[in-house]
Order: C-alpha cells, then structure tokens, then sequence
C-alpha cells in the first residue's frame, strides 16, 4: 500500500509545453496583424517595431545583470511584450517616446516584480499607460500615411502633421452622427471599422486579422473563451442597455485587440473559470464607464490594469472549495 502513492511537490501535472512554445504561438497568432499593419503603414511598422523590440531586449538584459539572474530573453516574454506594445501605441510617436515606453513595460511591467510569472499587470499596458500620463497630447495623435514613402523619415522626426482623429475620438467630442458623416454612411462604417481603413494604432487596422489570430490561440489552446466572449458580451449588453450603438463600440478602438491577446495574459489573469468570467465582466463595465464616463476616449488599458491589481482578491473568492472543508 504504500507504493502506491507518490508524495510530491507542485506542480502535480506534466507537460510537454515550454514558455518558448506558448510565445511562439502567440508570435504566429500576430501577424496577420502585422501583415495588415503592413499594409497600411508601410515601413513605418519595421522601425517601430524595431525600436521597441531592441529597447525591451536591453532593458530586460540590464536587470537581469543588476539582479544577478540568469539571462532571460531567450524565453520569449520580453519580445512578446515589445511586439503587443508596438501594436497599442500611436505611430507617429518619436523614436525616444517608444524607446521609453517599452523599457517602462519592461522594467515596471515585469522587472521589479522579479521576472516572468511574477508581475500582476500587463506589461505592455504599463508602457503604455506611462506614455499616456506622460505624453497625453502625443497620444491621441493619429494618422494613416501607409503609401508614404517618406513614412520611415518622419517617425525619426516624430509628429509629420499627418495626424486624423479616431472613431472614439469623433464620437467622444462630437457625437454618432458626425461618425457616420465621417465615413460616408453606416454600412461604409462598418466595413472600415472590421476591415481598418481608419486612423488608429497598429493593433487597430484589422479586426479580421485580430480574430484570426485570436481563434488560432483557441485551437492552440492557449486562451480560454471565457475572459474574451464574457468581456465582448459585456460590453455589448451594457452599451445596448444604455441606448449606444454596442457594435461600434466592440469594432472600435482596442476592443478586440485587449479581448483576445491582453486580457488573456495567462500571469495577471485569475485562474479559476469563475474568477475569469468575473475578471472579464469587471473589465468589460469600466471600459463602458471610461467610455461613456471618462475623459479617455478608449478605455481598455485601464479596465484590464484595475482588474489585474484585484485579480489576487478575485482568486480568493473564486477558488473552489476543499473536498471535505
């Protein structure tokens, strides 16, 4: 009998998945985003990118020296966070703007809480939430110049001119009608907000695209449905009930984006089902409250932060039971 049980320390179940494994996924999840991106913006992507992957690299470097650990970009984690950054900033940033913003993400994001697995908030969202507190006039600056062939010269400049508002943004300051106005009618609306022919981030261009990776870390079985269908859900039931138009909102800005590829981040979520569903309502109701609320226009990075400061509370009160407590 007492070869029969094995007594051990966590985890109790084996797995032939890495961290390597799951960010190459989301990696390939990725571009069909950047592929749109691509198109739109041209070059532009290349050097954003470019400068957001070197300074997150570095920056993850660096503190892995000062804090005497083992080299740690090699895993994938600080390349993805460069990669989801690249995607929710404005492309018309300067080039020390993104540099700082990803490093932020890195060092404040992650680092300080000791690495991978460590932090309790999105660190790409960090970076991002620094660069709006810090730059807010630079931030809700917007433009699509994608057959621009001067597009790589004037990011190194930083602002060309080339700047338009957003569907939020017209909404936010001058109503739904001025929306429609804008794009020539409702149906036009909505083909350019599923296929992305309007001014926004990289990470905007293309709901289509942000769906086909996002049902692709579905099959992977990367991401559960629950956080992204509960917070979709969400916010159309309570934008519905509030007389706006909830198909708009769900098609605009980094709605989907946050849904499936930040809001699912595996090490700031809860980790039960029940702790998802109520970690994506609660996202779901601060995006429509800063939305309709606030003096943000977007919503999405803050609501995922909140509710990843009190995913530890939501794991307490979501975590089953004890068999025999």
């Amino acid at each position: 009998m007492i070869h029969k049980f094995k007594v051990s320390l966590s985890p109790h179940v084996g797995t032939k998945e890495t961290v390597f494994s799951v960010m190459r996924d989301v990696i390939i999840a990725l571009l069909p985003i950047y592929i749109m991106a691509f198109v739109y913006y041209g070059p532009r992507v290349f050097i954003v990118t470019l400068l957001s992957v070197i300074s997150a690299l570095a920056s993850e470097t660096i503190c892995n020296k000062i804090m005497r650990q083992k080299l740690s970009i090699f895993n994938g984690s600080a390349l993805i966070t460069a990669l989801l950054f690249t995607l929710i900033i404005p492309p018309y940033l300067f080039w020390w703007q993104i540099v700082i913003g990803s490093s932020v993400a890195i060092v404040l994001g992650k680092m300080v809480f000791g690495g991978l697995g460590q932090n309790i908030f999105n660190p790409a969202f960090v970076g991002l939430a620094f660069l709006m507190n810090s730059w807010p006039i630079q931030l809700t600056k917007w433009g699509r110049t994608g057959l621009d062939s001067s597009a790589g010269a004037s990011l190194l400049k930083g602002l060309d001119g080339s700047t338009g508002a957003t569907p939020l943004e017209i909404l936010k300051g001058q109503g739904y009608d001025k929306v429609i106005e804008t794009f020539g009618g409702i149906k036009n609306l909505y083909s350019s907000l599923f296929i992305g022919t309007y001014a926004g981030t990289f990470g905007e261009v293309s709901v289509l695209a942000i769906l086909i990776g996002g049902i692709y870390l579905l099959i992977r079985k990367q991401i559960s449905w629950h956080i992204p269908f509960t917070y979709i859900a969400t916010v159309y039931i309570a934008f519905l009930i509030m007389g706006q138009n909830p198909l708009f909102h769900i098609l605009t800005g980094g709605l989907i984006l946050g849904a499936f590829f930040m809001a699912t981040d595996m090490v700031t979520i809860p980790i039960t089902i029940k702790g998802k569903i109520i970690f994506a309502i609660g996202a779901g109701l601060l995006t429509v409250l800063i939305r309709s609320k606030g003096s943000f226009y977007e919503g999405v990075c803050y609501s995922i932060l909140f509710m990843n400061a009190i995913t530890p509370l939501i794991n307490k009160i979501s975590k089953p039971k004890r068999f025999g407590g």
